[in-house]
């Protein structure tokens, strides 16, 4: 029998709020302003939730009055601060820096969980790119995003850029949002496709984000996550490459138990259960 997995963070508060439903709230106060620590601790602890079986789904949301204020403009200064005379030491350590800062919030769209977002009020920049690694997003109706990188001179770099264009169905609103860090509300949001659904305040949100993990939690583990990788692996490749490497996928997972269980409890009309991976 293998050891349960503990979770302990400073900026993280974690919940089970049901069966194989692991609840990450964002908790710097007083506005989630990411530093360097709470990154990282978002990375590790969404890396850990990806290899324990008694996680099928993982939900986010914040403990703070907003969603998050983004980057802690503070700690950035002195990261980009000249640690080298030499322009291309420093440009290797700033590239370190990034890679490692893309890879921790990147955290969310690589574990085979699916992750769902409950997002409220203020999300700015750093907010977006954590929104748009997640798998699904909801809001509240007092969410207020922006995209707001160019505001303080440099290009968004964590992940933004590069998944909004497939989240969404308007290039030209992607542009436009990101050219000018104009914010956009809730109805906006949802008008364009970056979120499915808006509910009337964060607990609804919050409530409506644990009813869908909890539906996920539910699912064969092997067949949710074999989806979600299908899904992302897809992402820039042709419908015909989607299809060869789905047929290669499948001729491994369609060996899994899981199939039998299904049909046997649709046949029995229950309610089929699955062991965990």
């Amino acid at each position: 029998m293998t050891d349960k997995v503990t979770y302990n963070y400073e900026f993280l508060k974690i919940s089970v709020p049901a069966p194989f439903v692991l609840h990450i709230e964002l908790s710097r106060a007083p506005l989630n302003a990411f530093h360097e620590p709470f990154w990282r601790e978002l990375g590790a602890c969404v890396d850990k939730a990806s290899t324990d079986p008694d996680v099928r789904a993982i939900m986010l949301s914040s403990a703070q009055k907003i969603f998050t204020a983004g980057l802690d403009i503070k700690a950035a200064t002195e990261i980009l601060s000249p640690s080298s005379s030499d322009p291309a030491a420093r440009a290797l350590q700033l590239r370190t820096h990034i890679l490692d800062f893309q890879h921790a919030i990147s955290s969310l769209s690589r574990t085979p969980k699916p992750t769902i977002a409950a997002l409220h009020s203020t999300t700015i920049g750093l907010g977006i790119d954590i929104a748009s690694a997640c798998d699904i997003r909801l809001c509240s109706s007092d969410f207020s995003g922006c995209v707001k990188e160019v505001d303080i001179g440099l290009a968004a770099d964590i992940g933004s850029l590069q998944r909004l264009p497939y989240i969404v169905g308007s290039d030209s609103w992607v542009r436009e949002i990101c050219f000018t860090a104009r914010p956009f509300g809730a109805e906006e949001a949802l008008q364009q496709g970056f979120v499915g659904r808006v509910l009337p305040t964060k607990e609804e949100c919050v409530k409506a984000a644990i009813v869908l993990a909890t539906k996920v939690g539910e699912k064969s583990p092997v067949a949710v996550q074999g989806t979600k990788h299908l899904l992302n692996w897809g992402r820039g490749r042709t419908v015909e490459e989607g299809l060869e490497y789905t047929a290669v996928w499948n001729a491994g997972m369609l060996q899994s138990g899981d199939i039998g269980r299904a049909v046997h409890a649709t046949l029995m009309k229950k309610k089929a259960t699955f062991p965990k991976l």
